[in-house]
């Protein structure tokens, strides 16, 4: 398992959001805190 390091910087990623536009870690750039939640759908 590879190690986490807490307090480090993000990668540079893109998801899509509900609608399906995509949404870049950049486009937050300047905030303090970005909080991403993964859904992980219903069976």
């Amino acid at each position: 398992m590879p190690k986490i390091m807490l307090n480090a910087p993000a990668p540079a990623f893109t998801l899509s959001d509900f609608n399906g536009r995509s949404v870049s870690l950049a486009d937050f750039a300047g905030r303090e805190n970005v909080l991403v939640v993964f859904n992980r759908g219903f069976a």
